[in-house]
């Protein structure tokens, strides 16, 4: 069932992702599958993430990303890919940490619900 966003958030969605670098899902799983070295957070509230999330992603919601993301990621430098629902909160997350001096941070399009509709790993806690 698709949620229809309201315009104001769609277009600061779309302007977000102008500025910021996206990532397919299966590009994610790609990356997962050869053992790369990045830091996978979701970005979702606290009650999506205890439902289910990717394998070894960590949860730094949306809310408070920009608060504790220096003390969870302090190299600036790091290699981040976010994540939600549909790739929509994670661009603004992702264009956040980029202006927070974070310069390698990527956003999965498409977002747990397409990594769910492609049947991929998930995990609970």
């Amino acid at each position: 069932m698709a949620h229809q966003h309201p315009p104001r958030f769609l277009q600061i969605v779309a302007d977000a992702k102008k500025h910021i670098r996206e990532l397919t899902v299966a590009d994610v799983k790609a990356m997962l599958d050869r053992g790369e070295t990045f830091h996978l957070v979701d970005v979702r509230e606290e009650s999506e993430w205890a439902r289910d999330h990717l394998p070894g992603a960590m949860h730094l919601g949306k809310g408070i990303i920009e608060r504790d993301i220096e003390q969870r990621i302090a190299d600036t430098a790091a290699k981040i890919v976010l994540y939600c629902g549909g790739g929509f909160r994670s661009a603004l997350a992702a264009k956040n940490l980029q202006d927070m001096g974070y310069t390698n941070v990527l956003s999965m399009d498409g977002g747990i619900r397409e990594w769910r509709e492609k049947g991929l790993p998930l995990t609970t806690n």
